[in-house]
């Protein structure tokens, strides 16, 4: 019995131990300090903002689909609800901007076709020599599940806070992932004077060792916003990374819908059976 209870503390406490940047373990370094964000699909009512995802979807386009992929996404979940909400025509317009590769035809020929709202969004790069060739031997990460695969060190000073931990369980903290690339794309900067920087290389205060082979990819003014949001590093970033974290999780406002249903549904279900126990032992002596 004890052995079972030991199991069962370490499993535990395996499950609420501190969620750690492999990568920065990995270089022998310690995590690094990331401040939590305000995200509008944070927390257990969580949901997107479409006109953030479509900001985001701007800056990847204009910026980051140079490099990056989308390869889990497919022209038609830009016009899905819970997502962006662009309107089909114009997404329809959109893929017949790209030359797909399709057949074989009558002939056994493969030959290229306007893009359609079935196919996947293309990759920057046919194959990963080719993006690593591009990149001087980096490969870049593909967008697709990215706010889903970073992770950072659960900030230590905010779950001295009595009660913290216990918070984010119930509030359902699932932003490590988002606040972490928003760290990285706000965290470029000159190096400490005597730093070394690598051939190549850029000094971020957030990245595994402080140095990362992408160069900064936003400035101030890079993209132009139609709807009067400041076009700022710090906004890019935000609406991009609010991209991100859709592409990676599609269905979240649909899932988080169905929960807090589910959790309702425990909810009441505990209840009626607590009365209904008491009734029936009522007479039990």
């Amino acid at each position: 019995m004890k052995n079972v209870i030991s199991a069962l503390f370490l499993a535990g406490a395996a499950l609420l131990a501190p969620v750690v940047d492999q990568s920065a373990l990995a270089a022998g370094g310690e995590a690094p300090h990331i401040d939590r964000q305000s995200w509008t699909f944070g927390g257990m009512r969580g949901y997107f903002d479409n006109a953030q995802l479509q900001r985001g979807y701007l800056v990847y386009k204009e910026v980051c689909s140079s490099c990056h992929g989308l390869k889990q996404l497919s022209f038609r979940n830009l016009a899905e609800p819970g997502g962006p909400g662009f309107p089909e025509d114009s997404v329809k317009s959109l893929a017949a901007t790209f030359q797909i590769v399709d057949g074989p035809n009558d002939q056994g020929k493969m030959f290229k076709r306007p893009g359609r709202l079935s196919d996947r969004i293309p990759q920057p790069f046919s194959n990963e020599q080719e993006a690593r060739s591009a990149n001087n031997g980096a490969l870049p990460p593909d967008f697709s599940v990215l706010a889903k695969a970073r992770s950072i060190e659960v900030d230590r000073a905010f779950w001295a806070v009595p009660g913290a931990m216990i918070r984010d369980i119930f509030t359902g903290y699932q932003e490590a992932g988002p606040d972490y690339i928003y760290a990285l794309l706000t965290g470029y900067t000159q190096p400490p004077q005597g730093y070394k920087l690598a051939d190549g290389m850029n000094y971020n205060t957030v990245f595994a060792g402080n140095q990362i082979a992408m160069a900064p990819p936003l400035q101030d003014g890079l993209v132009k916003y139609t709807d009067g949001t400041p076009a700022t590093v710090a906004q890019y970033s935000k609406d991009v990374v609010a991209f991100m974290a859709w592409a990676a999780d599609p269905k979240l406002e649909e899932r988080k819908r169905m929960g807090l249903i589910v959790m309702i549904y425990l909810l009441l279900t505990a209840i009626l059976l607590y009365f209904a126990k008491k009734r029936v032992w009522s007479d039990a002596h």
